[in-house]
């Protein structure tokens, strides 16, 4: 997909990788740019507005872990926007202290903006079809004990996407379905990252982590783009250190038919 000129809706994007995949959009020249998050970073909208005068930026007052605020926020961004073309489902949190909140934010609150975003995009119904990208995490593909719940959250956000990007919903809809999963990234999110696990017994075995090797968001927000640009239903990859790699799942079940 050439992102010139499209509208995009970016959730969570006041965000570590957030900010940085808004000012590759804005450099590819997105038409209207709607960024959806919790508070207002009045600072850097009005930065990236003098800066992207051709691009048309809104910022709406999104609460991720509530259904009646997604709603409400999609319903605002069209009004302003009329339709848009990608959506990016970047919030997230790792505060595995939390469960509920956890649960809410990084899988409950990606299913119902995917869910709310697809009848204003459905070709079927007269919309314009697009990408929707869905933000998981190598947590979400591989299974770290030490964050179970955010590791648990993630293996949902990418299961959901990929099952979105079944061609019985790619052939009504006419809508995309990536999913990214960045490996360690230097954002606010991964700072104190020991004190965030399950069990608070596990805080000193969770500093190990520091030693990894992090890429930055930029690095990590470049690549996202690059992605996008591909298009490709059911892509799922993996962004780390600088690297783009797609994940090949092997089928390990499928049923057994009764011959009729």
């Amino acid at each position: 997909m050439d992102l010139n000129g499209k509208n995009v809706i970016y959730a969570g994007g006041f965000g570590g990788i957030g900010q940085a995949c808004v000012k590759e959009l804005l450099e590819k020249g997105v038409q209207n740019l709607a960024i959806l998050d919790l508070t207002e970073n009045k600072e850097l909208l009005e930065a990236l507005q003098k800066s992207y005068p051709a691009t048309i930026i809104h910022f709406i007052q999104f609460d991720v872990s509530k259904k009646e605020r997604i709603t409400a926020a999609f319903k605002e961004a069209v009004a302003k926007m009329q339709h848009f073309d990608v959506l990016v489902n970047g919030c997230g949190i790792m505060t595995d202290e939390h469960v509920d909140l956890t649960v809410e934010i990084n899988l409950l609150g990606v299913i119902h903006s995917t869910l709310t975003a697809l009848p204003y995009m459905d070709k079927s119904a007269g919309g314009r079809g697009g990408i929707i990208v869905n933000v998981s995490s190598v947590a979400g593909l591989e299974a770290t004990g030490l964050f179970a719940i955010y590791s648990a959250t993630k293996h949902g956000v990418t299961a959901f996407t990929r099952c979105m990007a079944d061609k019985i919903y790619f052939d009504r809809f006419g809508v995309s379905f990536i999913t990214i999963c960045p490996g360690i990234t230097d954002t606010n999110i991964f700072r104190n990252a020991h004190k965030k696990v399950t069990f608070e017994f596990a805080q000193e075995p969770a500093k190990i982590f520091y030693k990894a090797k992090l890429q930055t968001a930029e690095i990590c927000a470049k690549n996202m783009i690059k992605v996008m640009e591909t298009c490709k239903n059911g892509g799922a990859y993996i962004l780390d250190i600088g690297n783009i790699e797609e994940v090949t799942f092997p089928e390990l079940w499928k049923p057994s038919f009764e011959s009729s």
